[in-house]
């Protein structure tokens, strides 16, 4: 078996296999959950801390996707409309849990002194969150301190600086009020320069 990525299909290539996938082609559906679990599972372990609820949203993400396949009509790619499809899955499962109590987020957050300035201010990134996850080197550490976040703080950053939603958007999704969404996004970010400050801050001049 090769060790290279694999390479994005043609749009040619992707018209024929969503033409197939509509007919009810079993071959079909085969290749597209032997093509994209790999990168589905990948954007659900962001979302969910354990593997088995990572692997039941990709695998209620697919039952979805083949329910909906006979709309897709190709606005967008394949690949991309499974990214989507996913993380509706991932915020689906979190939406059941949400009795759970909230963790704090309190120990990852900068010092303030009496005077109102911070205890210890933080050095300028180079990069912020979804540059630092493009560049191989920093990828792992990234993905890494946005786990260690509680999942009502990972789940807004994830929304809003990986996947790029607005702000409305992401208190649609997750059934909370714009101000509770800028809120949650900046504590969040806040602790995630907290954890990787040391390792990514710029060096002294």
């Amino acid at each position: 078996m090769s060790t290279h990525p694999q390479t994005a299909p043609s749009e040619a290539d992707e018209r024929e296999l969503v033409r197939a996938l509509q007919g009810g082609d079993g071959q079909a559906y085969e290749r597209l959950v032997r093509e994209h679990t790999g990168r589905m599972l990948a954007v659900a372990r962001r979302y969910l801390r354990h593997e088995e609820d990572a692997r039941e949203a990709v695998q209620e993400a697919f039952v979805s996707a083949f329910r909906a396949i006979d709309r897709f009509e190709g606005e967008a790619r394949l690949s991309t409309w499974l990214h989507r499809i996913t993380v509706n899955a991932c915020l689906m499962k979190l939406r059941r849990r949400r009795r759970k109590p909230e963790e704090s987020i309190d120990d990852l957050l900068p010092g303030f002194l009496e005077d109102g300035h911070m205890a210890d201010t933080p050095a300028p990134w180079r990069d912020s969150a979804d540059r630092l996850l493009e560049r191989e080197e920093s990828r792992v550490r990234v993905r890494e301190a946005i786990a260690k976040l509680p999942d009502n703080y990972r789940t807004v950053l994830l929304l809003r600086d990986i996947e790029g939603r607005d702000t409305d958007e992401t208190a649609r999704e997750l059934d909370l009020t714009p101000g509770t969404v800028k809120t949650r996004l900046h504590r969040a970010r806040l602790a995630l320069r907290t954890l990787l400050d040391t390792e990514f801050r710029e060096e002294a001049s």
